[in-house]
């Protein structure tokens, strides 16, 4: 099957991302990490839950740490990669095409590895991170800022910065999203951290044979733009992100509203994933000022590892997510009550059984698209990410981290990313990227915000 693709122009902002006049963070020395035992050549075709986001930018994670002794810790975190990367090899890896034009991960022994980068920002302390709640301060922290997931061709598929801050450590990471989804990237991190914090082997080893959930051919005919590093001059109205902390207090608050009343054809009450998912999705629609004809779109990326049949192990190395899509028209997500839009998103969820997950495959195979921002849908909002990933579990020894956050790759108007919140329990925290216009009239809207 062949395909074309031109969309990818217009997303290429390169590394040369805006950068402020004199950067706090110094790099000191690039240097590459390979598994620490001999692997040969090994090849895996990328399947059809991987290539839509061919498109996409690398996905970029950013943990930070109070702690010192900087260069032993790097020594520490290399030594752990070399042995988690004996089983994560994958990561280790490059993109390659086999001679029908099929993308696939290609390793051999010979290959670079995942790059190390190692800086110094030593006016940036933990709490300034900590109160950051934009992604402004983060830029220099991660790697591949603008950096498709094609270019994948010819760089690592991760990249990691270990950064020496006044008062601790900054790890940022970009990760390549055409090979891997959420679960696995924290697969890999909570393995990679069992190692430095003294563990001899990975407890669940990944599963590597995508091909597994799905063997279809799918040929695309894909090039980088030619001139990649202009992307972000015209990307439309100023964009502004913030994150927004919801205490279990709050989440219990928003769970019990939209349940107050259940919902009319289905015993099942909303989760709080339904719940919160109505909660943004009302208020971001509110804040945007649309018409009552204006459709609204709500898009999640729902892990689908036991929606499959056969159902894949949780410990599936891929992506295995699909966007779910719903719709309606602003007017009547705010004229109905709560349980109007939580069970929109419910149903759509629900929906998303094996047969469906069959045809949407079929579907992509006969005509392939690469995902584009604007796919998302119209005044949309897009979860990703997930708060049952225990990213506050990631201690390499040197305890939790202080805060994890999405760097600002794959942002776009209506992305949201929700993570565990750092107390724990249920609390949940939401980071929301939005035209700056609408985002400001979210901060002000106090039936969203929730100071409980």
């Amino acid at each position: 099957m062949g395909h074309n693709c031109s969309a990818l122009t217009g997303y290429m902002a390169g590394d040369s991302g805006k950068k402020e006049e004199m950067s706090k963070v110094k790099i000191i020395s690039t240097s590459h990490v390979k598994p620490g035992k001999m692997i040969g050549r090994k090849e895996c075709q990328l399947v059809t839950f991987d290539l839509p986001y061919l498109a996409f930018h690398y996905n970029q994670k950013l943990l930070f740490y109070k702690c010192g002794e900087f260069e032993e810790k790097v020594e520490k975190l290399k030594d752990g990669l070399r042995v988690v990367l004996e089983e994560f090899y994958q990561l280790a890896d490059k993109l390659g095409k086999d001679e029908d034009g099929v993308f696939r991960v290609e390793y051999d022994d010979d290959m670079d590895g995942v790059e190390v980068v190692e800086a110094t920002a030593m006016e940036i302390g933990i709490e300034e991170l900590a109160a950051e709640d934009g992604t402004a301060s983060f830029k220099d922290l991660i790697p591949y800022n603008g950096v498709l997931n094609l270019e994948g061709l010819h760089r690592p598929l991760l990249s990691v910065q270990v950064t020496k801050l006044k008062d601790g450590v900054a790890m940022g990471c970009a990760f390549n999203h055409a090979i891997l989804d959420g679960t696995s990237t924290w697969h890999f991190m909570s393995s990679w951290a069992q190692i430095c914090s003294g563990s001899n082997s990975v407890s669940v080893s990944p599963f590597l044979e995508r091909t597994k959930v799905r063997n279809t051919r799918v040929k695309l005919d894909l090039s980088l733009p030619p001139n990649p590093v202009n992307g972000d001059a015209d990307q439309g109205p100023q964009l502004r992100e913030k994150l927004f902390r919801f205490s279990e207090a709050a989440i219990d608050k928003i769970k019990s509203k939209v349940n107050s009343t259940p919902p009319s054809d289905s015993s099942k009450p909303f989760s709080t994933f339904q719940s919160l998912a109505y909660h943004v999705w009302h208020h971001v629609t509110l804040a945007r000022e649309l018409k009552p004809q204006d459709y609204t779109v709500f898009t999640l990326f729902a892990d689908c590892r036991k929606r499959v049949d056969p159902p894949m192990p949780e410990s599936y190395f891929g992506n295995l997510i699909h966007a779910i899509f719903t719709v309606t028209a602003a007017g009547l997500l705010s004229a109905n009550p709560p349980q109007f839009g939580a069970s929109l998103v419910q149903k759509a969820i629900e929906a998303h059984n094996a047969k469906a997950i069959e045809e949407r495959n079929k579907e992509w195979e006969a005509a392939p698209k690469i995902f584009e921002y604007k796919d998302a849908g119209v005044n949309c909002v897009a979860v990703g990410s997930s708060p049952r990933f225990k990213v506050y579990d990631v201690d390499f020894g040197w305890g939790k981290p202080e805060g994890v956050r999405s760097g600002s790759n794959n942002r776009f108007d209506g992305m949201v990313y929700l993570y565990q919140g750092k107390s724990g329990g249920r609390s949940i925290d939401v980071e929301i990227a939005l035209e700056a216009g609408a985002l400001e009239k979210l901060e002000k809207d106090k039936e969203f915000v929730l100071e409980v």
